[in-house]
């Protein structure tokens, strides 16, 4: 097996397509959807696709003068914890996707930095790093499982919406409790 080949064939897969078959016509276009199993880290400390998880790709690709341009959504769904009571949560993302990778040797070579727009190499288009970037961008850093989530009390650890409305954790300030003790608490103690 050639170099070439064998560096073609670790490119494949179901993130990755082939800009052969849409062809270098400006105008031409073929649509795609597909299910591709979402790779570690697509997600943030508290919310993620689990890895495995497929991620549903409805796309458009275009040849256009430059390159090919994909656009259309990707939609995953999501686990994690809420920010406020660790409770799990679940949760669906979808997100727009539109991406211009340019053919090499085009005018955005000398146009856009190299980081700025996407490359096609050896004819194939890897989406995975573009749509891991919409997932990450979409995603709360600090997920709830409600918006009115009051978390946990800070004193014991339970969860206030299980707590009684009186629940409270007296504290003393240290300056004060060798009085305290010296005098055997407050008056509404007595």
């Amino acid at each position: 097996m050639s170099q070439n080949h064998e560096a073609r064939a670790a490119r494949t897969g179901p993130w990755v397509f082939d800009t052969r078959e849409i062809g270098h016509r400006a105008g031409s276009s073929r649509a795609y959807t597909r299910r591709a199993p979402a790779p570690a880290g697509f997600g943030l400390d508290m919310i993620r696709v689990p890895e495995g998880e497929p991620v549903e790709l409805d796309l458009l690709a275009e040849s256009v003068v430059e390159g090919v341009l994909v656009s259309g959504t990707a939609t995953a769904k999501l686990t994690g914890e809420c920010a406020r009571c660790l409770d799990p949560i679940s949760d669906e993302v979808e997100v727009e996707v539109r991406e211009l990778f340019a053919y090499p040797d085009s005018a955005t070579d000398t146009s856009t930095d190299e980081d700025e727009v996407g490359r096609i190499v050896d004819e194939l288009i890897d989406l995975e790093p573009v749509v891991r970037d919409a997932m990450l961008l979409s995603l709360p850093s600090s997920p709830l499982c409600s918006p009115d989530c009051q978390g946990l009390c800070s004193g014991c650890g339970a969860k206030w919406a299980e707590l009684a409305p009186e629940h409270t954790h007296e504290t003393i300030d240290p300056r004060w409790a060798a009085l305290r003790e010296r005098f055997g608490g407050t008056e509404e103690e007595n």
